[in-house]
């Protein structure tokens, strides 16, 4: 078992070698070949296959919507179940944070509709990072709203890659670490946060609610590919130190399941205080892909693969 184990990632290794920085997004969604390395964070236990099974759900759960709703402040929640969508209302029109995919673009324009919004008042589409789950859809909310399609540098690449039905990936504005996107009061603050992309970009802002001021972090996500080069585990330590830096008081992910959505919406339902507003859970879901991305990296030690 160890020697079939170590000829799957010895594979793993040449793929990335070979083909480069543009085939890099598509080889950190490659499935982990089985229930290990395994780590316990604060009382669960997790897999690398347990936690890519937990952010994406069954298909059914990729395209099914879930109930939009406020999440604080401006900002409120427009995707399926299982892949995070998220409208920023302003009042010189509003701003959305991934598009999922192309086929879920119509559901997240019913949630907009649903909570009282116009799909065409999208001025601005933002990503999380260049993964077809992501940000497919882009192409698609563009043509239906004109919206003005802005991607942080490292990423533009792999987008330029997703071409649903042949279409061509707009980008309309490269970003850079450390710069802002503002529309009618409302500033977000891109964040280069690579590892799982090159760019990988996690968003922070602050919005009022009920008198007081929140930071809100909308976290890229964080999960390690099967193999981490030297370059990509550079790129994992100086993300995970950044992350852990960032002043948080609701913390959001790209996937519902990283900052418990599901639970925290049940609560919010049965009239408790803001369930999101949760500055002890900031930092969980970083927790739990350090731990992991640790155990990999000695794994890989262990097997000698450097």
């Amino acid at each position: 078992m160890k020697t079939g184990y170590s000829l799957k990632i010895f594979t793993c290794l040449i793929l990335v070698l070979c083909f480069g920085s543009r085939r890099y997004a598509s080889l950190a969604q490659i499935p982990q070949p089985g229930n290990h390395p395994s780590v316990t964070v604060h009382g669960r236990t997790y897999t690398p296959q347990s936690i890519l099974t937990r952010n994406m759900g069954t298909p059914e759960d990729q395209a099914a919507q879930f109930p939009p709703h406020k999440i604080i402040g401006n900002i409120y929640y427009v995707g399926t179940r299982t892949l995070s969508s998220f409208l920023i209302v302003t009042p010189q029109g509003n701003i959305l944070i991934d598009s999922t995919y192309e086929r879920n673009v119509p559901t997240i324009q019913k949630s907009v509709q649903q909570l009282g919004f116009k799909f065409a008042e999208i001025k601005i589409l933002l990503g999380s990072h260049a993964h077809a789950d992501h940000q497919e859809g882009d192409a698609m909310v563009k043509q239906l709203t004109g919206a003005q399609v802005m991607a942080m540098a490292e990423d533009v690449p792999a987008l330029r890659d997703i071409k649903p039905e042949g279409k061509q990936h707009p980008i309309d504005k490269i970003l850079h670490d450390g710069e802002s996107v503002t529309l009618g009061g409302t500033t977000l603050a891109a964040h280069l946060t690579p590892g799982h992309t090159r760019g990988c970009t996690t968003w922070t802002t602050l919005v009022q609610d009920v008198g007081k001021t929140y930071h809100v972090v909308i976290n890229c996500s964080l999960r390690p590919p099967n193999v981490l080069t030297p370059a990509i585990t550079q790129e994992f330590n100086r993300s995970f130190k950044l992350v852990r830096l960032l002043q948080c008081d609701v913390q959001l992910g790209d996937h519902p399941a990283q900052y418990s959505m599901q639970e925290k919406y049940t609560k919010l339902l049965n009239g408790a205080a803001n369930p999101f507003i949760d500055p002890a859970g900031c930092q969980i879901e970083t927790d739990i892909e350090e731990a992991m991305f640790q155990a990999i990296q000695a794994e890989q030690q262990r097997d000698g693969i450097q």
